[in-house]
């Protein structure tokens, strides 16, 4: 299944992580382990977030997935399950019959 993982780290902890280097040492442990298809990082309210999209396999993989963000980082989390545009045709086809 698709999923979107939001995140956003307060700024503090942030500051913190960019200077002992923990920030990139966390992000490039996420995105290995994730995997996304795609992913963007902005401000967002005036925090550090990012915005991760890739495909789970196994429910565990979202365990692993933001442990480091909450346990590193004291990030604020939120995974929402998402579609393509060929995965919407597919769900409105099967609605309509």
């Amino acid at each position: 299944m698709r999923m979107m993982l939001r995140f956003t780290i307060p700024v503090e902890k942030g500051n913190q992580a960019y200077k002992d280097g923990s920030l990139g040492k966390t992000m490039e442990t996420i995105m290995k382990k994730l995997n996304p298809e795609a992913a963007y990082f902005a401000p967002m309210d005036g925090k550090r977030a990012g915005m991760l999209f890739f495909d789970v396999a196994e429910p565990s993989q979202i365990v692993e997935a933001v442990e480091p963000l909450f346990s590193g980082l004291n990030a604020a989390v939120e995974l929402v399950p998402v579609m393509n545009g060929d995965d919407l045709r597919k769900g409105l086809s099967k609605a309509a019959s």
